[in-house]
């Protein structure tokens, strides 16, 4: 049952305590905004959940509410990119100065009055590996305002339609979430794997396709009309030239990710309506084993994605041509280079980890094993040296500050795999590049540093710089993370315990 479209609507405008027109407006604390956002989301899941093939026509209210874009400031403002500026080059610390109320103001007032239209992005191209560059496109503060506002509001729609194999840029899902449904897999005898990346995904994506996908959600025109002026806003290039956006959604944006996961479900779809159909109950599976096909489950993290086959080289085979022909309507295709068709017993690379099957030693018992990749290694290496080089002028305060922060984000996200050692001779590494550092910068001796930094007993103490204690990499615990399946949380869990709508 699906709640009807003058419901929604006096919801939107009872949220906003307006009648339509346009009256001063008290705008709400972050706590106030907070509470007010999270149960107009869980109404909007609720209602989304109750009828999959309801379509809103009047959330452009919620858009506009003073609570739901006093939130989108607060996370703009809170995001690491704050410090990044658009083309006008103001960042959210100058509107925090010169007065936030104020400018949402003027940012609510030019939507209602259908006024808005965003700016062209901010081009900036950061390297990749293999000595490529990727295409950032950096919105203005404002227009980032409203794309975290119509996030706040399309998310809970198109999170109920979303399925469980997704698990790049969504609440309460994270990598390892994937590297850990790969794992079971591999335990299950899906061992064939198709390793797949779809070529510039972000920059491809047909923008007539996408909004189709969007609509089937969402008739609002309004939401729709700023929906579409962000996907053909345009970039302003490195060098000054408007450059139009016939296709893609731009890295970088906040409604991007969103985007991108809207269009890429069609990919869910399919591999969820395979399984739904053929490979539902595990009588289903043997019975295709027994006449010679392959079953096969989908594991996608944005735009990378592997599909476990449990059969032979020729079932992944065919898939790859099934996946080419389901992405081809939006415009994607998949990268010559970096897809291909792999053993489980030769390993692949996937979010930055090794994945191999192999024997377990000193016994004839093989098993799934989760290694770290050795681009991350690299890049880790890569970041101690640039900020431990000998010519560097760095307080040792400051050095051993951004280093420990390296570590530690760089451990918590690899403490999951097989890594002891791995962290172990990575510690060794951080501490003699240090230790060469502050031989260099003194102009010390080994018999100084080793009066320096052991105590009486012979024992090495650890690096201790003006007051900042080296981060042991080689002191982390290493634990195991556990499959959770269908048992990951919802991001609205209160909209799945309430009575279900009704028109």
């Amino acid at each position: 049952m699906g709640k009807g479209g003058s419901e929604i609507a006096r919801e939107g405008t009872a949220m906003s305590g307006e009648s339509g027109v346009d009256v001063p407006v008290a705008w709400p604390s972050v706590q106030v905004a907070e509470v007010r956002v999270r149960k107009m989301q869980t109404k909007l899941h609720r209602w989304a959940v109750a009828d999959h093939g309801f379509r809103f026509d009047d959330v452009f209210n919620f858009v506009c509410d003073p609570a739901t874009l006093v939130m989108a400031f607060e996370r703009v403002a809170g995001n690491k990119g704050a410090r990044t500026a658009g083309v006008d080059g103001i960042r959210a610390a100058d509107v925090e100065a010169s007065g936030a109320a104020a400018h949402l103001n003027l940012i609510r007032s030019a939507l209602r009055a259908g006024a808005f239209e965003p700016v062209p992005v901010r081009e900036r191209m950061i390297p990749k590996s293999g000595g490529k560059l990727r295409r950032l496109g950096i919105p203005t503060v404002t227009d980032r305002v409203v794309q975290a506002a119509l996030k706040l509001v399309l998310e809970p729609i198109f999170e109920a339609d979303f399925r469980p194999c997704s698990y790049g840029f969504r609440p309460n899902r994270r990598a390892h979430d994937a590297i850990a449904e790969i794992h079971l897999f591999g335990s299950q005898g899906y061992r064939w794997v198709l390793d797949a990346d779809i070529e510039a995904c972000f920059d491809r994506i047909d923008h007539a396709a996408l909004m189709d996908r969007v609509r089937m959600r969402v008739k609002d025109k309004r939401v729709l009309a700023l929906v579409k002026a962000f996907l053909k806003a345009g970039i302003m290039t490195e060098l000054g030239e408007r450059n139009e956006t016939s296709s893609g959604t731009p890295q970088g944006g906040v409604l991007s990710p969103l985007l991108a996961n809207i269009a890429l479900s069609v990919l869910d779809d399919f591999a969820a309506e395979h399984w739904e159909t053929a490979m539902a109950t595990r009588r289903d599976r043997e019975r295709r084993r027994q006449h010679g096909l392959g079953t096969w489950r989908l594991v996608r993290y944005a735009d990378d994605f592997v599909i476990m086959v449990h059969g032979t080289r020729k079932h992944v085979e065919q898939l790859r041509g099934q996946v080419s022909e389901v992405l081809a309507p939006m415009g994607l295709v998949l990268s010559p280079a970096k897809t291909r068709i792999v053993h489980l017993a030769d390993g692949f690379d996937f979010l930055g980890f090794r994945i191999v099957w192999r024997r377990k030693r000193g016994t004839d018992k093989w098993h799934v094993y989760t290694f770290i990749a050795d681009k991350p290694v690299a890049s880790l290496k890569r970041k101690i040296k640039a900020l431990t080089q000998r010519l560097s002028h760095l307080d040792y305060k400051v050095a051993l500050i951004q280093i420990n922060r390296v570590l530690r984000g760089w451990a918590n996200y690899f403490k999951h795999a097989v890594a002891k050692h791995t962290l172990q001779r990575l510690h060794t590494f951080v501490w003699w590049r240090v230790i060469r550092w502050v031989m260099h910068r003194h102009r010390m001796t080994w018999t100084a540093i080793r009066r320096r930094f052991r105590d009486p007993h012979g024992h090495w103490e650890p690096v201790d710089l003006d007051g900042i204690t080296l981060f042991d990499l080689g002191r982390v615990p290493i634990t195991r993370y556990r499959y959770r399946g269908n048992s990951i949380p919802s991001p609205w869990p209160e909209a799945l315990n309430e009575p279900i709508p009704t028109a």
